[in-house]
């Protein structure tokens, strides 16, 4: 007997393809993140502000790592398609979190919101030339991306000034930038 003539065994063909289809498929991606550890600990006798721009330099590598990761990648595929997202409309923000691990002070934490309408994306297809809407949404969340990256340091630097006056610094320090993405309404 054949696929064809048998159901039993087209419903079992139907069955194994959806179990390999859920395999590979991976789960709804809404934010992309990445995590720094600063462990090199600044000399006793480094400035306040040598020891400050080793934190930025720390948020720096967590921003490079978030915008050339692979979840960056699979929110901008999400992104493309109409009815994930709906009408291409979406909000999301952008955290930068400052964490002393050898200190116990708290973790600073700093947030930036951002949208994306429609209209973003026209503009970015006519300066990209290319109608490519993954690449078109990759573009446009790595500006984003940038851009709340540098906001929430201008909000957190006061609190991050206080922490290098209280010496938390002088241990390691973990930094943890995520983009939240999700659909506008």
């Amino acid at each position: 007997m054949s696929l064809r003539t048998n159901p039993d065994r087209i419903l079992e063909h139907i069955d194994r393809q959806r179990s390999r289809d859920d395999e590979g498929r991976d789960e709804y991606t809404r934010d992309a993140s990445a995590r720094e550890l600063g462990t090199e600990v600044p000399l006793g006798d480094a400035t306040p502000a040598e020891r400050l721009r080793r934190i930025f330099g720390l948020i720096e590598k967590a921003y490079m790592s978030t915008a050339s990761g692979p979840e960056i990648r699979r929110l901008a595929q999400r992104f493309q398609t109409v009815g994930d997202i709906s009408s291409h409309h979406a909000r999301g923000d952008v955290s930068v979190a400052v964490s002393y691990l050898d200190h116990e002070r708290s973790d600073d934490v700093g947030l930036c919101p951002f949208e994306i309408l429609p209209a973003r994306l026209d503009e970015t297809r006519k300066v990209s030339k290319t109608s490519s809407p993954d690449a078109n949404a990759l573009r446009i969340l790595r500006a984003d991306l940038r851009t709340g990256v540098m906001v929430a340091y201008k909000k957190m630097e006061p609190r991050l000034r206080d922490a290098v006056r209280e010496r938390a610094d002088l241990g390691h320090v973990a930094v943890r930038i995520t983009m939240d993405l999700r659909p506008g309404r």
